[in-house]
């Protein structure tokens, strides 16, 4: 299936899936009532999967960039965290501003890696935690990852995420300007790291996330760029009060409703990918880093 001839009830459907509203039997008996031309449920679950090696866009061997699996501190989450750091290998480098990039709701998998290589490539150093790390780190499929993530503590989470902020700030390669970027689970995340990290946080950047309640609203100090689609009911939901609250603060920030997009536009290994949007929130991505870590 071509992501043109998949019907708008499957994206939607598959979005209840991914986030744990149906299980993966519910979610095949009612993809096959919508799906035309699908002769069996194993084919209607492939046709949504994500194809990582196919949407790598940097290689792992890319010469502009160095990457590595690194052990940190976690003293309030899990203790200790591993993630994929990436370095620029630009001559003017180094040091460099950082920016995390925080993976969905299952753990770091490729996609997320590949992300981590853009920004890299962009001249960010650039972290992506693992936040499966406590329960043996990302299984190698997401439908596993998004089993084991339902299984921690969201406190511990959510330490194990302001632990890796804080390790990539303090890194010998940053000079110190913090970023934050994330993607659905991750882009709900990267809120409630503007929350939780007021001023050492510069700037963020959250991908169709879910929203911080309008009473912590006060405590971010960082710049907000927020990215969503515009086929993603539950996430939009929270867009007028949050807004609400960021004007009511008056918290620096820009918002982009990409027209015609479902949510998880910017993951280009499933159909849901939009790649002129994507294209532009990116771009818009990069653009807000350079002008907010980098003055």
């Amino acid at each position: 299936m071509t992501e043109k001839k998949i019907d708008q009830r499957l994206f939607e459907l598959y979005d209840k899936y991914c986030h744990g509203y149906i299980d993966r039997r519910e979610f095949m008996q009612r993809g096959m009532a919508i799906a035309v031309g699908v002769t069996s449920g194993a084919a209607l679950i492939e046709s949504l999967l994500p194809r990582y090696a196919e949407a790598q866009m940097i290689s792992f061997t890319d010469e502009r960039i160095r990457g590595e699996y690194v052990s940190y501190r976690s003293p309030r989450g899990s203790g200790t965290m591993r993630g994929y750091l990436v370095r620029p290998m630009a001559r003017n480098a180094r040091p460099a501003p950082s920016v995390l990039v925080i993976h969905e709701n299952r753990g770091l998998n490729p996609h997320i890696e590949d992300v981590a290589r853009r920004a890299a490539t962009e001249g960010f150093l650039a972290l992506a935690p693992d936040g499966l790390t406590p329960v043996g780190g990302y299984p190698g499929n997401d439908d596993a990852g998004r089993t084991l993530q339902r299984q921690l503590d969201p406190e511990q989470l959510k330490q194990d995420m302001i632990a890796s902020a804080q390790y990539l700030q303090s890194h010998s390669d940053s000079t110190g300007a913090l970023g934050a970027t994330g993607f659905c689970w991750g882009g709900g995340m990267t809120n409630t790291l503007a929350v939780e990290l007021g001023e050492a946080l510069q700037a963020a950047v959250p991908f169709y996330g879910g929203q911080p309640a309008p009473e912590d609203v006060p405590r971010i100090r960082a710049a907000m760029l927020i990215q969503y689609a515009e086929s993603d009911p539950r996430i939009n939901a929270g867009w007028p009060e949050f807004e609400a609250a960021l004007r009511a603060n008056n918290v620096s920030y820009q918002m982009h409703m990409y027209p015609g997009t479902n949510h998880g536009f910017h993951n280009n290994s499933t159909p849901r990918y939009d790649r002129d949007a994507a294209e532009l929130a990116w771009s818009r991505t990069v653009a807000f880093f350079r002008e907010h870590l980098t003055a």
